[in-house]
């Protein structure tokens, strides 16, 4: 009967640490300021909690001597915190070009049920009835601003692979509009293509991923050569494609003069509503309608969501890790302190501040490894290029961000460990019996 008490016992300290870890790891950050704010109340008004705080000024003091033990959980859990927020700094930094490629006063027209540019086929009776539909703005001439473009995937030699190492990139057809629609995308270097002539210009993180994008450069595109005449930056996922004109890309993939797509600029983006409305209601057309920032937040939730589960699985099995070098450090810490935790039970100190001094220094320990783990991350990823796959057409350049959203994460998870790692060993030296300390001792 008493093992059975000891399982369970065991077991509902077990759930009950999980259900702790969850909370912390997913509740706002208010609710936790609120918490921090109580306990700091209780460790100032209290007994019980001046009782702790003088316990753990007593650890903090000794942890001079104590440099090597303590020093590995802060190292072990510095590097679970920094491969941590390196993959959440990529999903983060994946997610914000994406985002930034759209706006609620622009907004794109795709064929009925699909899911991406490269899958929408428009025909050139469906793009006339978009470009007359109401919310639409006008330019100075008058004319609507929309720009039927034309996706397709195109291959490029990679500037890091081998000479036969070639890599998808995203090949954009579009006409003059675009740059009205668009008036983010600027042009650095060179002039625009000229119309009805195979001519292109690159966006600067396609130069910086593909090997002969520079002005002037004759490239294969398809079966045909196209000659480079500038280069144009956007900030966001623009900045990875290549655009041409929309005619002669048709022609040369064979694609007539369908579209893929129509982005249209609207009047103001309450206009929305009405432009999609009278889409939807239309029989000439079988459409999907969003605004530019809903279809690229949607285009990067599969990728970003991938990224952070496989940042979460190494962060969690390198946390396991983690967990049992501070249980090891802690468990024998609390032994070299068997004799002075005894004496301070002996005087009058309760089983509850014990605990709680032995948790705060494990917790600071792990909060110092926490932030020398988000520092070296900052300083190695944040701002880091990397590239991959978008969308199953071309490669995305985009830039780590370590925002301080991504460090707060990190700095929950160094605290979680902390908090696993001196849980049983505070225990322990809550439990252990006054007169078995002192002769052990």
């Amino acid at each position: 009967m008493s093992k059975m008490k000891s399982f369970l016992r065991g077991f509902g300290l077990f759930l009950l640490v999980l259900i702790g870890i969850a909370a912390w790891l997913f509740l706002p950050w208010p609710f936790l300021l609120g918490m921090g704010v109580l306990f700091a109340l209780w460790m100032l008004l209290t007994r019980r909690g001046r009782q702790a705080g003088s316990v753990t000024q007593i650890g903090v003091s000794t942890l001079s001597q104590r440099l090597g033990s303590s020093s590995v959980i802060v190292i072990g859990i510095a590097g679970v915190v920094g491969v941590l927020v390196a993959m959440l700094a990529m999903a983060e930094g994946y997610r914000e070009t994406l985002r930034k490629s759209g706006s609620e006063d622009t907004a794109i027209v795709l064929r009925g049920a699909s899911a991406a540019e490269v899958m929408s086929t428009l025909d050139r009776a469906s793009v006339t009835v978009v470009e007359q539909a109401p919310g639409v703005a006008r330019g100075a001439d008058g004319r609507p601003l929309t720009s039927a473009e034309l996706v397709v995937a195109a291959n490029l030699p990679l500037k890091d692979g081998g000479p036969d190492e070639d890599g998808s990139v995203q090949l954009r057809g579009v006409g003059p509009q675009a740059w009205a629609v668009r008036p983010d995308v600027k042009l650095v270097e060179g002039r625009k293509f000229e119309t009805g002539r195979r001519e292109v210009v690159v966006g600067q993180g396609a130069k910086r991923q593909f090997a002969g994008l520079d002005v002037g450069k004759p490239i294969k595109l398809g079966s045909e050569t196209w000659t480079v005449v500038g280069v144009f930056s956007s900030g966001d996922a623009m900045d990875s494609e290549v655009w041409g004109d929309a005619e002669v890309v048709g022609t040369t993939y064979r694609r007539g003069s369908t579209r893929t797509s129509v982005t249209a600029r609207l009047s103001d983006p309450k206009a929305f509503k009405a432009f999609k409305a009278a889409l939807d209601s239309d029989p000439r057309v079988d459409v999907d309608i969003s605004t530019t920032l809903d279809y690229f937040s949607k285009q990067s939730e599969q990728m970003t969501n991938i990224i952070r589960i496989i940042g979460i699985v190494v962060g969690s099995i390198m946390a396991i890790g983690a967990v049992f070098g501070a249980l090891n450090t802690m468990f024998a810490t609390v032994a070299t302190r068997a004799r002075e935790i005894a004496t301070l039970r002996a005087i009058g100190f309760r089983s509850v501040p014990v605990v709680v001094a032995v948790m705060l220094e494990t917790m600071l320990l792990a909060l110092l490894g926490g932030i020398l783990g988000g520092v070296l991350a900052w300083l190695i990823f944040n701002g880091y290029t990397a590239s991959t796959i978008a969308g199953g057409v071309g490669q995305l350049t985009f830039q780590f961000n370590v925002s301080p959203e991504v460090l707060w994460t990190g700095i929950k998870w160094a605290l979680a460990i902390g908090f696993v790692g001196g849980l049983f060993p505070a225990l322990r030296a809550a439990g252990l019996p006054v007169t078995t300390a002192l002769r052990a001792a």
